[in-house]
């Protein structure tokens, strides 16, 4: 008894902690860490090569400038064909909304270094080489504005194959370098790099599109100095006060971690966020066929919301700016189950006990011969019965998740952890529910007619 006493203190007080960290959070977090949902839009010249190079399935992905060796002015030449005349930013930003996204991010500049913006300050940008000449991310701003949802801009920092002075290190010395174009891996300067584009295109950024809720900065490399990222984090704050930054601006700077095609085992205290793909690949790709079902994709978001994360979750449209067809069904099932949980899903934090019934699967079997930068996907793929827990002030949420019929059994939900007033089944205009709590458990007779379009069913849990 006197063991199962500190056990129970020791659950109280890691409650008390979650809750004590989340209001400690910088005034600029607060909309962030209750928005726990955002889009996460893939976009550029490799959605044009979708996937082909030469005739031929391509290596890599969005990487494949990498991987195929393309020289710059070859990979260029891919603009004189994007003309993306079905990108209707609006329609972008209200499937966001319609699906229960509080914010995106964009990507202004991948990898292969050419900006999805106007940039004055480099010519190698959508607007100066396609025939297109629109700016999207002005018109992602305003539909931004327009919707109410936050505008995030990612920016590959540590990356940027048409610059002559970015090295990198991984997975060894020049290993995600332009080295076809710039061989001499000693003489680059990230320093020049970092004066030449880098500041100026983020003052661009942070200066023409109005409000920016996150710079979501990718690939720092080895490269960046301590004093280089905090000089950037302060450029930052000095355009825009309210603007948060993830980890990755380099040397343990910013506001919040990014865990990518992966969700911890565990629930994390500090602010973090799983961005993670809709299909197989980060951006669009005609021999994509991975899809997630709309089912795990709301098993993976409840997942991470009772760890304390946020779930960015990625879109990949095509070179003619319309988002694949799957991903418009998985959207529209996403904004039939949020319509009618999302009470459980924003502002929640931690509960004291995060899950029950998980089985053993962690994670993705990993192809040994897969490209781990692009096709890097982590997360479990299971789809089994199980329980997990956040709360809301009050009110603890318990999510059945992928549960068919019969009778709900939560031990943690016990009179030892909890004393239950009221227990309540989300959509449901009858909410009366048949349950006993004693000792050991919380007993739940599901109704045999449940709602919803998914087998995931939220019960709202009021304690006295």
């Amino acid at each position: 008894m006197k063991i199962l006493k500190i056990l129970l203190s020791l659950l109280l007080v890691a409650s008390v902690v979650v809750a004590q960290q989340v209001n400690a959070l910088p005034g600029r977090m607060q909309w962030w860490q209750n928005a726990k949902f955002g889009m996460f839009i893939h976009w550029g010249l490799y959605s044009q090569a979708a996937g082909e190079w030469n005739g031929k399935p391509s290596r890599g992905n969005e990487h494949f400038m990498l991987y195929e060796r393309i020289p710059v002015k070859e990979y260029a030449k891919i603009a004189d064909d994007f003309n993306p005349v079905k990108f209707n930013a609006d329609l972008w930003v209200k499937r966001a909304k319609d699906a229960g996204m509080k914010y995106i991010v964009f990507t202004s500049k991948h990898h292969d270094g050419y900006a999805m913006y106007n940039s004055k300050s480099s010519d190698y940008n959508v607007v100066k080489t396609t025939k297109w000449g629109r700016d999207p991310l002005k018109e992602l701003a305003a539909a931004c504005k327009k919707y109410g949802l936050k505008l995030g801009i990612y920016y590959s920092l540590g990356r940027d194959w048409e610059d002559p002075d970015v090295p990198t290190d991984w997975p060894t010395k020049g290993g995600r370098s332009n080295t076809w174009d710039f061989p001499d891996e000693d003489a680059k300067d990230f320093s020049k790099y970092f004066e030449r584009k880098v500041k100026p295109q983020v003052t661009e950024l942070l200066t023409n599109y109005g409000p920016v809720g996150v710079m979501w900065f990718d690939t720092p490399e080895g490269f960046i100095t301590k004093s280089q990222s905090v000089e950037l984090e302060n450029l930052i704050r000095k355009l825009q006060p309210d603007c948060i930054i993830n980890n990755r601006i380099g040397n343990g700077e910013g506001d919040y971690f990014v865990s990518e095609q992966k969700i911890p085992a565990n629930a994390v205290l500090k602010p973090w966020e799983a961005c993670i793909t809709m299909s197989g690949k980060w951006s669009f790709n005609k021999y994509d066929h991975a899809w997630k079902s709309p089912e795990l994709i709301i098993r993976q978001l409840i997942e991470i919301v009772c760890k304390g994360g946020n779930l960015l979750l990625n879109v990949n449209p095509d070179g003619q700016g319309e988002f694949p067809a799957k991903s418009i069904d998985n959207l529209e099932a996403i904004h039939q189950w949020m319509n009618s949980n999302k009470e459980a899903i924003y502002g929640v934090t931690p509960w004291k006990i995060t899950n029950e019934g998980i089985q053993t699967e962690q994670g993705a079997k990993n192809n040994p011969n897969a490209i781990k930068d692009t096709d890097n996907d982590n997360t479990s793929k299971q789809i089994s019965p199980d329980l997990y827990f956040s709360q809301k002030g009050d009110v603890v949420y318990l999510y059945a998740r992928s549960w068919k019929a019969g009778k709900i059994e939560a031990k943690s939900l016990s009179t030892k952890n909890i004393n239950i007033k009221r227990v309540e089944l989300l959509n449901r205009s009858n909410n009366k529910l048949s349950w006993k709590q004693d000792a050991n458990s919380l007993l739940i007779d599901v109704p045999k007619q449940l709602p919803g379009n998914l087998p995931i069913y939220v019960f709202k849990v009021i304690s006295k």
